[in-house]
């Protein structure tokens, strides 16, 4: 790996497809042996840094349609969350009956789980029949892995019956040295941002466009009130800038007076502190408070002058669910992803249905949509909101913050870069929006 590494930082792109690929690589894995480690402990104490763990794993076979990327960088989602603390179940079920549908597929069944769906890296191979991307290129990588040789992927390929988020439903994931993904999988890394910066956006970038905008989602327009859960996290921090970029008014929920402070940074004028406000949308485990949800509901009328949401952005889940249905306008969307409050959400109906409000499932996005996101990277338009790195000696920790929500915006780890701040080829177009690629640092 040292020699792959010292042609990306001595920019000697030619010759690396020329290198040797090594036989293994350092990866960060949750194993087999492990995912009953946690049975009978609640979710909040299940710990990443007790299961996740950095070790030598053999180079996988190149394969078709594939490439093999040096990686550079990557970020942590909430599905490694998920994935280092076995929830709702454990990953290797993925990876088995992933592992049955062909002989090429089956190298993804292993005792070990190679996570993370985010990288920035260069291309080390391609396999057979790619003639899109060659050694050298510096790229990213969206997380949708799919077969498509299911007539109802042809549409739309998060329809596609073998559709899998790669680093979650696949083996072989981003945080590590090396990479494997399916060639379209991969767009142009942006030249203005570092390694770890380009890693940060990709799964929540790509799921909160297709959530948001797309027609697939909530097809946003301009002039909609969108209500924005965890505005400044991970995911809602892309959704609020989508929503200004596209003329429409982000009415942006937060936990903190610093979450409130990016918002506005980001140009949101209309922010609710929920826990300023005291919100407590459930009296207990199985109970809502209806009242709670019509003082929500009069919040936001206040600050928009008298106007519901056209579209709730929906990701907490089970905490907000009722809620977001209620506050919703006669008409209007939610739009739901994720539920990392809890999966088994509940609302009570008759605002849904004598309302004509509608809800709509949106998962991650397609290779159109992902590429139409980091276009928006790439031209300035949308920024990063990577607000700390770790090494990928400390991805356990990154996992664990972000578990926590101790965390702004986006995480990054360095994989094989071995410092902050490189990368960036296009230094006049860093100049022009350096400012708001710092929006989130060392919050």
């Amino acid at each position: 790996m040292k020699q792959i590494l010292d042609a990306i930082l001595n920019g000697d792109r030619a010759d690396i497809a020329n290198l040797p690929v090594p036989d293994s690589y350092q990866a960060v894995v949750v194993r087999e042996e492990d995912q009953h480690m946690f049975d009978g402990l609640a979710s909040k104490d299940k710990d990443p840094r007790k299961s996740l763990h950095l070790q030598e794993v053999a180079t996988p076979e190149l394969g078709p349609g594939e490439a093999q990327i040096a990686v550079m960088a990557s970020s942590v989602n909430y599905n490694t969350v998920w994935t280092s603390i076995f929830e709702p179940l454990s990953t290797f079920s993925f990876l088995k009956r992933y592992g049955k549908t062909s002989e090429l597929a089956k190298r993804h069944d292993l005792p070990y789980h190679i996570v993370g769906s985010d990288l920035s890296g260069v291309v080390l191979r391609v396999g057979p029949g790619v003639s899109k991307w060659k050694p050298g290129d510096e790229v990213v990588a969206h997380c949708l892995s799919v077969e498509l040789e299911d007539p109802q992927g042809h549409n739309d390929t998060m329809l596609d019956p073998q559709q899998r988020i790669w680093g979650f439903e696949t083996n072989f994931g981003g945080l590590a040295h090396m990479a494997l993904v399916k060639s379209n999988q991969l767009m142009p890394k942006p030249k203005h941002l570092t390694w770890e910066e380009a890693a940060s956006p990709g799964l929540v970038n790509s799921t909160a466009y297709r959530q948001l905008v797309s027609k697939n989602g909530a097809a946003m327009k301009q002039g909609d009130v969108v209500l924005i859960w965890g505005a400044s996290g991970g995911l809602g921090s892309y959704a609020t800038q989508m929503a200004l970029n596209g003329g429409a008014i982000p009415v942006c929920v937060v936990s903190s007076p610093q979450k409130a402070e990016i918002c506005h940074k980001m140009g949101a004028e209309l922010v609710i502190d929920r826990n300023a406000e005291g919100y407590k949308f459930w009296k207990n485990e199985s109970t809502q408070d209806q009242s709670e949800w019509r003082r929500l509901g009069a919040k936001i009328r206040e600050l928009t002058g008298g106007d519901d949401p056209d579209i709730v952005f929906e990701h907490p889940g089970r905490e907000t669910f009722g809620a977001s249905v209620f506050v919703a306008r006669k008409g209007g969307t939610i739009v739901t992803c994720a539920s990392t409050s809890g999966f088994l959400h509940e609302y009570d109906n008759r605002y849904l249905w004598m309302n004509l409000k509608r809800i709509v499932g949106s998962h991650f996005a397609n290779y159109r949509e992902a590429w139409e996101a980091n276009r928006l990277i790439d031209r300035g338009l949308v920024h990063p909101t990577l607000s700390k790195t770790f090494s990928l000696e400390n991805a356990a920790e990154a996992a664990s913050e972000v578990q926590q929500n101790l965390h702004q915006g986006k995480v990054g780890v360095l994989c094989l870069a071995p410092e902050e701040g490189l990368g960036v080829s296009d230094p006049d177009k860093r100049d022009a929006v350096y400012d708001k690629l710092n929006r989130f640092r060392n919050l």
